[in-house]
């Protein structure tokens, strides 16, 4: 298993990924907002970043992570806000490692905290999640304004 930042050239191997997390959740994001992502990534004025996990040289896994500033910390929080490995290979540590790389970057940031959002019905990932995070018992309100 390798794990590394996505490149320029990566576009085609993440974009499955991208695709497969969107049909997981059951939303489709619009082409534009992808091209958008993809370049945000790319551009190190922004604080969003992302990288892919390899087996056998195919990519197999992406996370997505933003840097974010904290009413309670001096520190920026880490934001992880997408996960997805291939549904063929869950299970194998691709998770868990993805997680940990961004565990390792916010480590290097000083970040004080790396948090993520889950569905309640994610009840797989939420066995992972319980083994090498903590729960704290929030619960997410939004609207769109």
């Amino acid at each position: 298993m390798d794990i590394r930042p996505i490149t320029e050239h990566d576009f085609d191997a993440w974009l499955p990924l991208w695709k497969g997390y969107q049909t997981f959740y059951n939303v489709e994001i619009p082409e534009h907002v992808t091209a958008k992502t993809w370049n945000r990534f790319l551009n190190p004025d922004e604080p969003m970043y992302a990288a892919l996990a390899f087996h056998e040289g195919r990519a197999v896994g992406m996370v997505h992570w933003i840097f974010h500033r904290s009413c309670w910390n001096e520190g920026d929080y880490c934001y992880l806000q997408d996960l997805f490995v291939d549904p063929q290979l869950r299970g194998t540590g691709h998770g868990r490692a993805l997680i940990e790389h961004v565990y390792a970057q916010a480590r290097e940031k000083q970040s004080p905290r790396v948090y993520w959002l889950t569905h309640e019905s994610n009840h797989t990932a939420m066995q992972l999640y319980d083994r090498i995070a903590d729960r704290p018992g929030f619960v997410q309100y939004r609207k769109a304004p």
